[in-house]
């Protein structure tokens, strides 16, 4: 038998009508996925899709980071509404850390630092490598990517991040990167890399203030260790 659309639902019970009327906060999880999903699929609205969603991934944080092979069981729904979830994903671990960039705020510790990143790189599948680069109020400049080279092929790394921290007249560094293994214990060739970044941005004038190591949830500090 067939679902009821949610067109023909009274008005205060449709998700895009609530959100419109009584904003965005006052949606469950399950609206706001059925918002994104615009329609259902044969036999079943856009509200019991999203439903039937969550009730497998549990959390948003758990839809965000599965391969497309996880969603097979949810016949009929196209590879455009995925990557339309996946995109508003995306857009929501992003939001803090341009947030940040428009603020200029202020990195005081380690736990700055992981409450600005740790939710963006704790799931990603890829070793990703990120500089903060601060000010001398220790104020953030900006956040960049280093697209060059890994923890185990330091020098190209370390030739980018000297680049880029002279171009914007930073004061101070801080590194940041992930383990896809959930350990943020750091490995031989992440202690090898800090010493030579740290001798590096020393003689260009530079200081590392930290290098921290993101994992499931926790992360790992030179800094607080004392190893900087």
């Amino acid at each position: 038998m067939e679902k009821e659309a949610i067109r023909n639902w009274p008005e205060d019970e449709r998700p895009r009508e609530k959100l419109l009327k009584f904003g965005e906060h006052n949606l469950s999880n399950t609206e706001l996925l059925a918002i994104l999903l615009r329609t259902g699929i044969r036999g079943e609205s856009a509200m019991d899709l999203a439903r039937r969603i969550l009730q497998k991934f549990k959390t948003f944080r758990n839809m965000s980071h599965t391969d497309l092979s996880c969603w097979k069981e949810f016949k009929g729904l196209g590879k455009a509404k995925l990557c339309q979830i996946k995109a508003a994903l995306e857009i929501g671990r992003r939001f803090q850390e341009e947030e940040a960039r428009e603020k200029r705020i202020k990195i005081n510790s380690s736990k700055d630092v992981a409450n600005l990143l740790l939710v963006r790189m704790r799931d990603l599948k890829k070793e990703v490598f990120k500089v903060l680069l601060l000010d001398g109020k220790n104020k953030l400049i900006d956040i960049i990517e280093v697209e060059e080279g890994s923890i185990n092929e330091a020098h190209p790394i370390i030739r980018e991040i000297i680049f880029k921290a002279l171009q914007n007249f930073s004061a101070g560094i801080i590194c940041i990167h992930n383990h896809p293994s959930g350990d943020p214990a750091p490995s031989q060739e992440d202690r090898d890399f800090t010493k030579q970044i740290k001798y590096a941005s020393e003689i260009m004038q530079i200081k590392l203030l930290d290098h921290i190591i993101i994992g499931d949830n926790e992360y790992f500090s030179f800094a607080d260790e004392g190893l900087i």
